[in-house]
């Protein structure tokens, strides 16, 4: 009798050391049931907008028009800091891999497409005098930026075109820039270390007022009907990725200054 007692108040004890380990502390418990705004949880600024950030580059975000204003100071920090140019390493380096085990047949139709801005180009020049996304898009600031043709490179975009040109792959640049600013374009991708690239297609008044997803959807299948395999495409934005005529692997860069559907 003795013993089964002594198990019992070691099982019980046992309980309540297992729960105990798994319980919120008091400090959590508070936060968890803080304030609610508009049915949501009071949560700090640098976690709601690192939840953000997830949603925007899970795409859950869809469509929208302004980085949060609570987030104009994380955005900055993060398009001007070492996760931003680790997390864009950390896609070229997967890029790569990929690249490397892809056959090739050597009849230069194997094809890599890549956006320009913010995938090859930076606009964070640009963007720092303009709230980091938090402002309202001004297009003739825009052009004009575009015109001086001084955006820098990505390093490792830079570093993965080389790659993939040594590798033997066709390059084509796809844009949503339009053909008034070609020449510019042309500029400052070789200013900023590009070259030799086969095609640089951009937007013809013919495709003014299409969606992103639509005009390059339209301009990989024209490639696909030239006999282009386009075995890879990278690009900041969902819209450079989806569609039809889509790559055989799509990599998506980080962006959280803008969207463009």
């Amino acid at each position: 009798m003795a013993i089964f007692r002594l198990l019992i108040l070691l099982t019980i004890a046992s309980t309540s050391f297992s729960l105990s380990t798994i319980q919120f502390s008091t400090k959590t418990q508070t936060f968890l049931a803080s304030d609610r705004i508009s049915g949501h949880r009071k949560i700090p600024n640098d976690l709601y907008c690192e939840s953000w950030t997830f949603t925007v580059e899970t795409n859950d975000a869809g469509i929208w028009a302004l980085v949060p204003a609570r987030c104009k100071g994380f955005v900055k920090d993060y398009m001007t800091g070492d996760k931003y140019f680790s997390d864009l390493a950390a896609v070229a380096d997967n890029s790569l891999a990929y690249a490397k085990k892809v056959k090739l047949s050597g009849d230069g139709k194997d094809a890599w497409i890549f956006d320009v801005d913010e995938t090859l180009l930076s606009n964070v020049p640009f963007y720092a005098s303009h709230g980091f996304g938090s402002e309202i898009f001004d297009e003739v600031s825009s052009n004009k930026w575009v015109d001086m043709a001084k955006a820098p490179s990505i390093p490792a975009s830079l570093g993965l075109y080389k790659d993939l040109k040594e590798l033997g792959f066709t390059i084509i640049l796809l844009t949503g820039r339009t053909e008034l600013q070609r020449n510019a374009t042309e500029r400052n991708l070789q200013h900023a270390g590009y070259s030799n690239w086969e095609r640089l297609i951009l937007r013809k008044r013919s495709d003014s007022g299409k969606p992103a997803t639509i005009y390059k959807s339209e301009r990989r299948k024209h490639l696909e009907d030239k006999g282009y395999r386009i075995h890879g495409n990278s690009g900041d934005q969902w819209s450079d990725l989806t569609g039809f005529a889509i790559a055989k692997r799509s990599f998506k860069l980080p962006n959280l200054m803008y969207v463009i559907a």
